[in-house]
C-alpha cells in the first residue's frame, strides 16, 4: 500500500506555518527544528507517522512571489483529514484566517478551505463515514 509520509514546503515564517498547523492538527508536534549548514531554518512538524518538512528560504536567495493557484502548474492545496472540523473552523476563524471558498455540509463528509499566514491553502476533510464509496463525490 503507498499512503502520503510528508509534504515538503517553503515557506517565509516557520513560526506562523507552526501555529496554523498546531490550530488544524492538534496531534502534530514539533519533530526537529533547526538550522542547516548552509543556514537556513527546517523543520518536521507531525505525528509518529506524517509530517509536513518546512524550510524557510534559504540564505542569501532572495525568494520568488508565490504564483496564483489553480491556474500555473504547481501546488494548489493540501488536504488533511481531521477530526473535529467544527471546533478546528471555529478557531481559525476566531483566530483570522481567511476562508478561501465555503462548501456545502455533506451526509458523509465535512469539508473547510482555508489560507494559511503565507497564503497556502488547505483542505480540511471529516469524514462520517468508512465507505469509499460514501466519502467520495466525483459528480
Amino acid at each position: 500500500m503507498t499512503r502520503l509520509e510528508h509534504a515538503n514546503i517553503t515557506v517565509p515564517d516557520i513560526d506562523a506555518a507552526t501555529e496554523f498547523l498546531a490550530v488544524v492538527a492538534p496531534d502534530f508536534r514539533t519533530r526537529i527544528d533547526a538550522i542547516s549548514e548552509r543556514g537556513y531554518r527546517w523543520a518536521h512538524i507531525g505525528n509518529d507517522d506524517f509530517y509536513i518538512a518546512l524550510q524557510e528560504p534559504h540564505v542569501g536567495i532572495e525568494p520568488k512571489p508565490a504564483r496564483p493557484t489553480y491556474t500555473n502548474i504547481g501546488v494548489n492545496h493540501i488536504g488533511l483529514v481531521v477530526t473535529g472540523i467544527d471546533q478546528i473552523t471555529e478557531r481559525l476563524d476566531a483566530d483570522g484566517y481567511d476562508v478561501s471558498y465555503t462548501t456545502e455540509r455533506e451526509r458523509y463528509r465535512s469539508r473547510a478551505y482555508y489560507y494559511d499566514r503565507a497564503g497556502f491553502e488547505w483542505e480540511l476533510v471529516e469524514y462520517h463515514s468508512d465507505d469509499p464509496a460514501q466519502r467520495n463525490r466525483y459528480n
